[in-house]
């Protein structure tokens, strides 16, 4: 018999769906090709919506929660892969369809696996996680749009959060000026020694914006949608981009075509759950270029497997400060 092992799974009670700190043997693991050992995971606000239950996230059940996971390799029917690799997971339907992270052992899919940069550590690649790897894949977005740094600011939204703080350190790196929009006026300090230079208050853009409004930002990156990526939009320089990649204010987009006819204004939106492997790749060699580890260390905290389910809570209410690193041995 395989020893014990403890995992965050959504199961149906009551005709809801949450996750709980449950028992599992490797005989409960999917049959995929490669075992891992896993040691970190994180929290993203797509784990708070599927282990509290507040969206359908897991799309059945029994599932293994958390969308990454960073671990090494203990065993693999792939030669590309053998025991002792460090490896990372972000996205691929984990916590959908695919077992996921909160979990101590977890059988995977040997073509979701990324090798963990040799810079990072493996508490590291979860500090990042799917929110910094996406925050990457946004500022590349912007990059490739070829909007330098003297065309303007950067507009970041939900700057407090994982995505919104690792696209303020990667930005700053890259010498653009960036303005973070939060609804946390405490949080100024912190975001400008991630490198903001300007802190905006939410209730700016959370409102009704007219179609155009005047030009300020060169570019975006937007977590929230709804009225603030209206508003970001309405603002948005000549030719300029805003990469949108999350839903946090909500999924409607009240704006018009005036701001993409008018001044040329790109959204791109940004999808890391199945972005192709060459983006993926490209994107975690940039952050062991760009990343600032002592600032990434500043916008971290540890936590254990058991505190998952309450920490799902606090960051879908907004409670959760840069990135939380899940100890799933802890």
């Amino acid at each position: 018999m395989s020893t014990p092992f403890n995992a965050i799974v959504a199961e149906e009670r009551d005709g809801k769906i949450k996750g709980h700190l449950k028992t599992l043997t490797l005989s409960d693991l999917p049959d995929n090709d490669v075992l891992i050992d896993v040691a970190y995971s994180t929290v993203n606000y797509k784990d708070g919506l599927a282990v509290s239950g507040a969206g359908r996230i897991c799309r059945q059940t029994p599932m293994v929660c958390g969308i990454d996971l960073a671990g090494v390799v203990a065993e693999s029917r792939d030669p590309a892969w053998k025991p002792g690799d460090r490896v990372l997971v972000n996205g691929y339907g984990l916590s959908e369809d695919q077992w996921g992270g909160y979990s101590q052992k977890q059988r995977v899919k040997s073509g979701f696996l990324v090798r963990v940069p040799d810079v990072f550590g493996l508490d590291e690649a979860m500090a990042i996680g799917t929110a910094g790897y996406t925050a990457m894949l946004c500022v590349n977005a912007i990059r490739d749009h070829g909007i330098t740094p003297d065309r303007g600011p950067v507009l970041v939204s939900g700057a407090g959060g994982g995505v919104g703080s690792v696209a303020i350190m990667l930005l700053a790196k890259l010498g653009y000026q960036v303005a973070a929009i939060t609804g946390r006026a405490a949080l100024g300090d912190y975001l400008k020694s991630l490198g903001a230079s300007e802190i905006l208050d939410r209730a700016e853009f959370a409102r009704d914006a007219k179609p155009l409004e005047k030009e300020r930002w060169a570019a975006g990156v937007d977590n929230v949608g709804a009225t603030t990526l209206a508003t970001m939009l309405a603002t948005t320089k000549y030719e300029g981009l805003v990469a949108a990649c999350g839903l946090a204010g909500g999924v409607s987009l009240p704006t018009s075509v005036m701001p993409f006819i008018l001044r040329g204004v790109t959204l791109r939106g940004i999808d890391s759950v199945q972005a192709a492997m060459p983006r993926r790749l490209r994107a975690w060699a940039d952050l062991a270029a760009l990343l600032d580890r002592d600032k990434l260390r500043l916008a971290t905290s540890r936590e254990p497997l058991s505190r998952v389910p309450e920490l799902a809570q606090d960051i879908l209410a907004g409670k959760v400060q840069g990135r939380v690193v899940i100890d799933v041995n802890a």
